[in-house]
This record gives C-alpha cells, structure tokens and sequence, in this order.
C-alpha cells in the first residue's frame, strides 16, 4: 500500500476510530493515544492491511487490540502503585511540621532544589552543577542567594535559632574520590 492509497485509509477512517476509542476510554487523551498507535502499527504493517471496507475493520481489530494492551498496561501500573504507596506508608518518615520546614516549603521550587541537593543529598556544587546542567560557578552563585532567601524567610517568620532537624551526610570532596 502505497502513501496515497494510505492517506485515502486515514481520511476515511480517522473519525470512526476516534469515535470507537472515544467510547472506550476514560480519558479523550487515551483515545487520542489509541488512535495515534492504531495508525502507527498500520502504518508499519500496510502491506497487510486489506483493501476498500474491509481496511476499517481490521483497522477496528487493531484499535481493539491497543485498547487491550492500554488496558493491561493501566492495571500493572496500578498495582505497582499500589505496592509502593503500600512500602512507602511503612518507612516513609513522618512530614516535619516544625517552623524551619514550613519556611522550607514556602520557598521558590529552585531555591528548594538546590538546598536539597545539599544538605539531603550531599551533593557538591561540580556535581548539582552536572545534575542540573550548569556550570559550578552558577550553582555557587544561585546557592548563595538561595541561602540568602531561606535565611531572609527564617528571619520574617520569627526563626532566629533554628534547630537542625535532619542530619546531612558527610560531602564528599572531589579529593576524596581520587
């Protein structure tokens, strides 16, 4: 089958698929999603695609086999998702509700990020920078204002001495690994 003969199968079968999948799915982006695979593996497999009416129909046949496969692959996710909320409820560590979190939490997404990297992760400034593609001297740089963010924030919310809650561990030089 040929590229016109395809965009021929397409055009005369794009809606009544969409509507197939529409009513099928629970979401129209999982329709959508359908009808771009069913459309893919035809493409892939156009020499095996019947001729005139009869395309539609094995092209139903695909589309109901990608719902299958939609389907299947939704419950494992669930149940993986299942699993570790279930693993995560036993170890994770109880939410930090002192003054110093709250604070935390308040904070711009990148001045939480780059102070995570370093007090939780332990990283150095070489390796946040390789984490989030920069160079070290900006990572020195957005730390030092990130810091400055977070001590200015402490200070409005009345936190002049606050206690360190988590441990970070050791950071390890660029020395120490040669």
């Amino acid at each position: 089958m040929g590229e016109d003969e395809f965009a021929e199968v397409y055009a005369a079968t794009y809606k009544p698929l969409l509507g197939y999948a529409l009513r099928r799915c629970d979401s129209p982006e999982d329709a959508a999603d359908v009808v771009a695979e069913t459309f893919a593996i035809a493409w892939r497999r156009a020499a095996e695609m019947p001729a005139g009416g009869e395309a539609r129909l094995w092209l139903y046949g695909v589309a109901r086999r990608v719902l299958a496969n939609q389907r299947r692959g939704a419950r494992r996710h669930g149940l993986r998702t299942a699993a570790l909320v279930a693993e995560l409820s036993v170890s994770a560590p109880t939410r930090d509700d002192s003054a110093v979190a709250e604070v935390f939490r308040r904070l711009p997404d990148r001045d939480r990020e780059l102070l995570a990297l370093v007090a939780w992760e332990g990283l150095s400034h070489t390796e946040i920078a390789t984490v989030l593609g920069c160079s070290a001297n900006a990572v020195s740089v957005r730390l030092h204002r990130a810091r400055g963010r977070f001590a200015r924030a402490l200070r409005s919310a009345g936190v002049v001495r606050p206690q360190v809650a988590v441990q970070a561990r050791p950071v390890l030089q660029e020395s120490d690994l040669t």
